[in-house]
């Protein structure tokens, strides 16, 4: 079968997002599927992986932390728990975590395959139980929902590809935000993704912000802010964070031709361009 061009999945994703079926059946489907946080493996990987670049300034006691952009499951919590977490964040900007309780039943014993002491689901029957048998608290209001949360309570976030989604209007303040509930000392891991997410190019730079920042556009399931690495170390920097341990991801060559990109990225220079994603440490 041939391949959808970058902008078939455009315009193939703007007409779905408009039909009223909702996440669940869409995501059932295949289609505006928010990770592969579901899958037991999966979730435990990117815990560990972010965790990792933490531990070694905790002490093994307890310690709070925030996942921002959980997508389909609140695995999470679950795998936080059997690190220590006694309390973990939720964050993200809608309710689109699986609720089958048998997902979360795998997660516990691929925690126990791999040696971890970790409660029984026992007798939760529903998604909020299983949260509150783990300590895990489910925020769907994204910006909103941070500003919940109270002040220096928070040690450890972290976020896998989620940060080039976040609208661009409000993309300084939640790190605003996640600055003020980051207790002095706190770490904030994050991997970020450049790539266009329609084909693993740039041709989200094809089209200007007037169209790419509108409303119907940025709600249709594929957007991105197209922030791009310097920006968003300078923005991480300007609320206070100090940026540590940042390892680049680059391509060899633009996937996109510059002359293909709208005249508001002509001053990017190529060097600027060619970084695919990152991932970075940020300390408060």
């Amino acid at each position: 079968m041939m391949a959808i061009p970058w902008w078939g999945k455009i315009l193939a994703k703007i007409v779905l997002s408009r039909i009223p079926l909702g996440y669940r059946i869409f995501a059932g489907i295949g289609v505006f599927r928010r990770g592969k946080m579901h899958d037991p493996a999966y979730a435990i990987g990117v815990f560990t992986r972010h965790f990792a670049r933490w531990k070694s300034d905790a002490s093994g006691s307890e310690f709070v932390g925030l996942e921002l952009g959980v997508g389909d499951s609140v695995a999470s919590a679950i795998v936080a728990s059997a690190h220590g977490a006694s309390t973990c964040y939720l964050v993200d900007t809608g309710r689109f975590a699986i609720e089958d309780v048998d997902v979360y039943t795998r997660v516990v014993a691929a925690l126990k395959d791999r040696g971890f002491e970790v409660a029984d689901i026992g007798g939760s029957a529903t998604l909020n139980q299983v949260l509150s048998r783990y300590g895990g608290i489910y925020l769907e209001d994204g910006l909103r929902s941070l500003m919940t949360i109270p002040e220096s309570s928070v040690d450890f976030v972290w976020s896998h590809a989620v940060l080039e989604h976040i609208r661009e209007h409000e993309f300084d303040s939640t790190l605003l935000e996640l600055y003020r509930i980051v207790r002095p000392g706190g770490i904030l891991s994050h991997k970020v993704d450049l790539r266009d997410h329609l084909g693993g190019a740039l041709n989200n730079k094809r089209i200007a912000s007037r169209f790419w920042e509108a409303e119907w556009m940025a709600r249709s399931g594929f957007y991105t802010n197209r922030i791009s690495y310097r920006d968003m170390i300078r923005r991480f920097e300007a609320v206070g964070f100090s940026v540590e341990n940042v390892s680049v991801a680059t391509w060899k060559d633009l996937p996109t031709p510059r002359n293909k990109m709208a005249s508001e990225f002509s001053a990017i220079p190529d060097e600027e361009l060619l970084v695919s994603g990152f991932d970075v440490l940020l300390r408060r």
